[in-house]
């Protein structure tokens, strides 16, 4: 471990961290363990990593992630009704049950149930932490420089 090397583009850095609500609710931690990543490997959402570029091993710090840098802020397009007739005879459906669907390249692409009407089904494709200000706690156990590659995510 070097101590003096900062969060940056090409290290690797381990963590812990938790995302709270605005109400203090966790959503999401790594409790008492720690979880490794590479900066701009797609582990954590861009900004979530730039707001720890220049933290070091031993720093603590809580970020508020506003949605545009953290799950994106809800689009009302991705909110559709589809038939009833769409979901199989034998599923019980019910407002905020998960769905799960596939997208045009056949990967996984999670709805929620929004609403249920008489003949079709609202379902909500937002991620469902879009629009929401994240608390972002997060303490740096160490950072390893790994590459002098940038890793360009966009």
């Amino acid at each position: 471990m070097t101590r003096g090397t900062p969060v940056g583009p090409g290290t690797m850095v381990e963590l812990k961290f938790s995302l709270r609500l605005a109400d203090g609710q966790v959503v999401d931690s790594t409790g008492d363990k720690s979880a490794r990543f590479v900066v701009g490997d797609g582990n954590l959402l861009p900004g979530f990593e730039r707001v720890m570029y220049g933290l070091t091993a031993g720093e603590q710090r809580e970020f508020l992630i506003n949605p545009e840098q953290g799950f994106g802020v809800r689009n009302p397009e991705n909110v559709q009704h589809m038939p009833r007739s769409s979901f199989g005879s034998d599923m019980t459906l019910s407002k905020g049950l998960v769905v799960s669907f596939s997208d045009q390249g056949n990967g996984e692409l999670p709805g929620v149930i929004t609403r249920l009407l008489d003949d079709t089904v609202e379902v909500d494709f937002n991620h469902p932490l879009a629009g929401m200000s994240i608390r972002f706690d997060v303490e740096i156990i160490s950072v390893d420089q790994v590459s002098n590659e940038i890793i360009r995510t966009s």
